[in-house]
């Protein structure tokens, strides 16, 4: 069987930040990882719960795998584009804002594949 691959684009948050959610779950069986998204008190925790979720709802409906054999396999969070604007300081200064954002992707696989 193939890999079971979800991504989701262009979220909001950056990719440093992300990281931090999904180094706790790299690795850990399916079922694991959803729950300790679940009670992961970070704001990334709820769009990297939702992506691992719907790999998981992928690989039940289109290769028929148990949620119980799926595993993380691999999960990264890359840079995406970066919104950049200014804000106008004292002395004609500005300070430059950047809206970070990123690429979260995650492929699972089944337990003994």
């Amino acid at each position: 069987m193939s890999d079971i691959h979800a991504k989701v684009r262009f979220l909001p948050q950056s990719a440093q930040k992300v990281r931090a959610v999904i180094d706790l779950v790299r690795g850990k069986r399916a079922d694991e990882a959803l729950e300790i998204l679940r009670f992961v008190n970070k704001r990334a925790a709820l769009p990297v719960r939702k992506l691992v979720a719907s790999a998981v709802a992928n690989a039940e409906e289109n290769f028929g795998v148990s949620r119980e054999d799926l595993y993380v396999a691999k999960i990264t969070a890359d840079e995406a584009p970066t919104r950049k604007w200014r804000r106008f300081g004292a002395r004609g200064r500005f300070k430059p804002l950047l809206r970070r954002s990123s690429h979260v992707t995650v492929v699972l696989r089944e337990r003994g594949a």
